[in-house]
């Protein structure tokens, strides 16, 4: 009779770590799903900001249509990416990159650099950034936590039997960010 208990009593406990170990999966995955939202919401946001920045810098610097084109080509590109993260972050990148030139074209342009249409659509746009590497870190995050799950013994064996898989990585560049230029030898030659 004993014995029946134990073995009652070891069958009940791999049931109840394999329901546990299903359902923290399936939480996992809800978790890499909302962190992706958050992502596609950020990346449609700053879809939208683009074609104004563009409009800007066309006013100021329309003889830069090449610059401008592949800002332009490159949110095409992204805004019509549907396929994985990765798939995603690699329509990402060239955007990222041409919008970096976009910005260094501007810094040519004083009276651009000075239009307050222009400085509050580039303050947006770095928020919008901001934005897409938080939620770029919290979706990894998650990421990371649902591969290692998919992993490691024993939840690999439940994530197997029930089809868990690895979710993929969302990387892209940030946005090249100039440092300020300090310069204290000005100050140093009018004190003296």
């Amino acid at each position: 009779m004993i014995v029946l208990y134990v073995v009652l009593g070891v069958i009940a406990l791999g049931l109840l770590f394999g329901v546990g170990t299903y359902n923290t999966l399936v939480r996992l995955r809800q978790h890499v799903r909302e962190s992706w939202s958050a992502i596609d919401t950020e990346l449609k946001r700053r879809y939208d900001l683009i074609p104004n920045v563009v409009e800007t810098v066309k006013g100021y610097a329309s003889h830069e249509s090449e610059t401008l084109e592949a800002v332009i080509q490159a949110r095409s590109r992204a805004v019509s990416s549907t396929g994985s993260p990765g798939q995603q972050a690699a329509d990402e990148i060239p955007l990222v990159r041409a919008l970096g030139r976009l910005f260094a074209v501007a810094e040519a342009y004083p009276d651009l650099k000075a239009n307050q249409s222009f400085l509050e659509l580039q303050r947006e746009l770095q928020n919008t950034e901001d934005r897409i590497q938080a939620a770029r870190r919290f979706y990894n995050a998650n990421v990371r936590e649902l591969n290692t799950r998919v992993h490691v013994f024993p939840s690999n064996l439940i994530a197997g039997t029930f089809g868990f898989g690895e979710e993929e990585f969302f990387e892209i560049e940030e946005i090249a960010r100039e440092a300020p230029k300090v310069d204290f030898t000005a100050g140093a030659q009018s004190a003296s």
